[in-house]
């Protein structure tokens, strides 16, 4: 996921709602899908996120000494001012790079 050149918008915006349930035809199913896409991406942020952290970690048993460390305040400040994972989900769905499957249109099949 390339989180630097994503033009999901930063701030709340407003979408049609039938460019949201297009490809499904239903709101529900079509939110669904962008709520476990969401978990996803927040997911993958959230382990790159600690990853990045780890490498500045200093092991300190004391509690009384803070040290500020300006790659970590800046590795921080950079993922703060990332767009929410719901808003990159959303853009996602509407990019069409979210490929989805109705597993009861199988089962009926069987049928």
């Amino acid at each position: 996921m390339d989180l630097k050149n994503s033009t999901a918008p930063v701030a709340t915006t407003t979408i049609d709602k039938n460019l949201i349930d297009a490809p499904t035809d239903n709101i529900y199913e079509a939110i669904s899908i962008i709520a476990k896409r969401a978990n996803q991406i927040n997911t993958d942020i959230k382990e790159e996120l600690i990853e990045k952290l780890d490498e500045f970690a200093t092991f300190n048993d004391s509690l009384e000494e803070v040290f500020e460390n300006k790659e970590q305040i800046e590795v921080s400040k950079f993922y703060e001012k990332l767009p929410k994972p719901h808003a990159l989900a959303v853009e996602e769905w509407l990019d069409g790079k979210i490929h989805h499957k109705n597993t009861a249109d199988d089962i009926s099949e069987e049928l």
